[in-house]
């Protein structure tokens, strides 16, 4: 396909530290792959499952737009702001780190793992003031439809962050197909998919396969099988 890469599971980077089992789609601690810096102003995609009772001590970000979407179990999450919050599957948390956050989460149980999506973006303005937003989505309006969770506009649906960038989470049925068009002229498409099997615009997709498209003012997905995936609009330069 034209103007697009394609990301298999198998190619993303891989670290298991027992507490934590990571796969990174871009280049991320001590994984770095020249061609998989970012794409566009996405920095960050990162496969987390995370041991029962365990968790990341207290670090720092500044100037990073950081979504977290847990796709299974929970993840708790206390920050230099002062929040203290447990973010659970069908939740989507977001921080704007700017002029510096400092936070910690775990898994706050003792019987299963957490499963999570941290995602990274650049944002468009430097040294904003800290915020954190969490909520809680209506997984019922993800049925055969792109039902968008995160946009630039404090307004719109879903959470927001400092970039122009839009994210959808979809669950499709078996041979169900639709398209999806850019809402700002320049940015690009990177799916991934979460589970079963969809094509994009062709591009057969697996389990956390993903693929990146640009130049293209829309994509069709199509589900091959019942499938659940993650549309991120992302713009391709600052």
């Amino acid at each position: 396909m034209k103007n697009s890469v394609l990301h298999t599971a198998d190619s993303r980077g891989h670290a298991n530290h027992g507490w934590l089992n990571a796969y990174h789609s871009f280049s991320f601690a001590n994984w770095y792959n020249p061609e998989r810096v970012q794409f566009g102003m996405l920095r960050v995609l990162n496969d987390d499952t995370v041991a029962a009772g365990m968790g990341f001590g207290e670090h720092g970000h500044d100037n990073m737009e950081i979504i977290t979407i847990p796709l299974k179990g929970d993840l708790a999450h206390k920050d230099s702001m002062g929040n203290a919050e447990t973010i659970r599957t069908g939740d989507v948390q977001v921080m704007s780190a700017g002029t510096g956050i400092r936070h910690s989460e775990f898994n706050p149980n003792h019987d299963q793992e957490t499963k999570l999506f941290q995602i990274w973006l650049f944002p468009k303005l430097r040294n904003v003031e800290p915020r954190y937003q969490q909520i809680t989505l209506d997984t019922t309006e993800q049925k055969n439809a792109f039902a968008q969770i995160l946009s630039p506009n404090p307004d719109d649906a879903g959470v927001w962050i400092h970039q122009d960038a839009w994210f959808y989470l979809s669950d499709f049925e078996a041979d169900f197909s639709k398209k999806l068009a850019l809402k700002k002229e320049g940015n690009g498409f990177y799916i991934i998919n979460i589970e079963g099997e969809i094509e994009v615009n062709g591009e057969r997709l697996g389990k956390r396969d993903a693929i990146g498209i640009w130049d293209t003012n829309e994509i069709e997905i199509k589900a091959n099988k019942n499938s659940k995936f993650l549309v991120m609009e992302i713009p391709m330069e600052q």
